[in-house]
């Protein structure tokens, strides 16, 4: 009997999000947004954000999971350190892909609060020791970071850091979300979207992007938990 490929992806991507969503999401089956059918046209010039690329120090962070935003603070580590060996900001490249779990760092701070996100996540708010509503690291305020001196994403970007969230991880983590809430799973998905934060690049999925940023010179570092 030929198996059922269709059902077989949708197993593998439900799968992929039951390993982080909590509570009632767990009992998430419906289907959810096919990603080959709902990729917008900025991740097709994907492949051209690349070439924003720079200097002779180039590194690639693998940010899977939200890990108290070591993602970004690895990202500023890399210009505070260079800066003090005697590198321009301009001669140096770090990127950032937010990927599985850390995808919740690249959408603003109004889908936070509107989907629980710190909840689902399982990102805490270091201000009210609750669930976050609202996104710490792109605009960080005091306390987000354990030394005030760390830049959030937006300060970073002015740098020439660059950042990338995963297409596949969104579609997936918006389809628990919304299957979880009795909501359109592609409704949510859009909504997810329309909220990546100014600059950063939806790409198809964030390995696909760490190989791309490995073709381009940048050494690859783990920034998981």
């Amino acid at each position: 009997m030929k198996p059922n490929t269709s059902n077989s992806r949708r197993n593998f991507l439900g799968a992929l999000a039951l390993g982080t969503a909590t509570g009632s999401l767990s009992a998430f089956t419906s289907p959810i947004v096919n990603p080959a059918d709902s990729n917008p046209e900025s991740i097709h010039e994907a492949d051209k954000w690349f070439e924003g690329i720079k200097g002779t120090h180039r590194v690639v962070y693998d940010g899977s999971t939200p890990h108290d935003g070591f993602p970004i603070i690895w990202n500023w580590a890399f210009y505070y350190t260079n800066n003090e060996t005697g590198v321009t900001d301009g001669d140096m490249t770090a990127m950032t892909v937010l990927r599985h779990s850390a995808i919740p760092f690249a959408l603003n701070s109004s889908v936070w609060e509107k989907y629980k996100l710190g909840e689902v996540f399982s990102v805490t708010d270091k201000s009210t020791k609750a669930p976050s509503l609202r996104n710490p690291y792109y605009e960080p305020k005091e306390g987000d970071f354990p030394i005030a001196t760390i830049q959030g994403i937006k300060d970073l970007q002015s740098r020439g850091a660059m950042f990338c969230v995963c297409n596949l991880a969104l579609t997936v983590y918006s389809g628990v979300v919304a299957n979880g809430a009795g909501l359109s799973p592609g409704v949510v998905y859009k909504d997810w979207l329309d909220a990546v934060l100014p600059g950063i690049q939806v790409v198809p999925s964030g390995v696909w992007a760490l190989s791309r940023a490995q073709k381009a010179g940048c050494g690859y570092i783990f920034a998981g938990g």
